[in-house]
Order: C-alpha cells, then structure tokens, then sequence
C-alpha cells in the first residue's frame, strides 16, 4: 500500500521573499473527485504530469497513490473531467536529508505560503529554517482539494 507522512507550514511570507532560493516551477493541478475519504487529483507540471489518488488523512498520514502519465492526456482530463483547480509555484529546498517543497499560490489563492515535508515516520524529527511559521498540518482548510473549493481570497483571517 502506498503511503504518504508530511508535515505541513505555514511560511513566513518576508523571511521567504528575503531567501535566496532555486527557481520555483508552475503546477497547474485539478481534482477529478474530493470528498473527506478521497481524492483523485490530476497535475501538470513543466517536466512531467500525474494521476493521484489519496486517502483520508489520519495525523500526518494517508494512503496515496501516484502515476505518472502522458502531459497531454492530463491536459485533457483537467479541461475535460476538473471539478475545481488551483495554480500555484512550487520550489524544492534541500536541507539535510529532507527536501522542503514550497508552494506560492496563485488566482484566488494569492498570498498564501504553504511548506510541505515529507517524512519517514510520524515522529521523525527534522531542522526548522527561520522562515517556517505556524504548523497547519491537519487542517482540513489548507489541503489543496479544498483550496479549490474555498479559497483562500474567501477567508475571515
């Protein structure tokens, strides 16, 4: 069974534009099915596309599976078959044996900064870079199937 452990951050959005950092990637990913127990997510990346299927979240971890396919088969089950989508910059920070990846959002998710690791075990400890804010892992609202749904220009904050 394919499995997945990440943690989840909010970023500290001046420390982040201050850090010299690799060129982030444009991701345009859409959801074929969200509901609480599942998802089924499309994304297109500039390199590459994939077909996710992931499951009901439990702490840090959750089923998943991910399939790499053609890039114009994906385009066309986005424009085709998207319940909702989100774009957004991804840039991948290596530090130590770990690999931060960070997401700019943009469209009706501008202005917000979200940091994912990836882990091998839930208790798994790991350093902490300066412009790393709250922890959000868990909730629900920052999941990107459901920043497709209610995004964040909509939120009270």
């Amino acid at each position: 069974m394919g499995k997945e452990i990440e943690r989840k951050f909010l970023v500290h959005t001046d420390k982040w534009q201050a850090l010299t950092k690799p060129e982030g990637h444009h991701y345009r990913q859409g959801y074929l099915l969200t509901d609480p127990y599942k998802t089924i997510r499309v994304r297109v990346t500039p390199t590459t596309a994939f077909l996710t299927i992931k499951g009901l979240s439990v702490g840090a971890t959750r089923t998943e599976y991910e399939y790499e396919i053609p890039a114009d088969e994906a385009t066309e089950l986005l424009d085709q078959f998207s319940l909702s989508e989100l774009e957004k910059t991804r840039c991948h920070i290596s530090m130590g044996q770990h690999t931060w990846e960070v997401d700019v959002f943009a469209g009706d998710n501008a202005g917000l900064i979200v940091a994912e690791i990836e882990l091998t075990g839930e208790e798994e400890t790991f350093p902490i870079p300066e412009w790393i804010a709250d922890e959000v892992t868990g909730e629900d609202r920052y999941y990107n199937s459901n920043l497709t749904i209610h995004p964040f220009k909509n939120w009270d904050i």
